[in-house]
């Protein structure tokens, strides 16, 4: 989970670091994104496995998780919102 979203592994393992406003911020934005797509894929699982894996047109074929790695987080969602609105339909 951890380096899903671009955290060491410490990060979640140590009570002081997973409090951290880095970790929160970056665990929140994860879910984010994830709670947004979930209801396209049916479940929790094949949300996690589209956005760990399937690059995003757009993004240098990058996908959401690594997006989301690199603060771009925002731009995830911005893509989601133009996808439900069927700009890139």
């Amino acid at each position: 989970m951890a380096r899903t979203a671009g955290l060491g592994r410490d990060a979640v393992q140590r009570k002081d670091r997973v409090r951290s406003d880095r970790t929160q911020k970056r665990l929140r934005e994860m879910v984010e994104v994830l709670n947004k797509v979930e209801p396209r894929f049916g479940s929790a699982l094949m949300a996690y496995a589209w956005y760990r894996s399937e690059p995003l047109p757009g993004f240098s074929g990058e996908t959401a998780m690594q997006l989301v790695r690199s603060g771009r987080a925002d731009e995830v969602l911005d893509y989601i919102d133009a996808v439900d609105a069927g700009v890139h339909a």
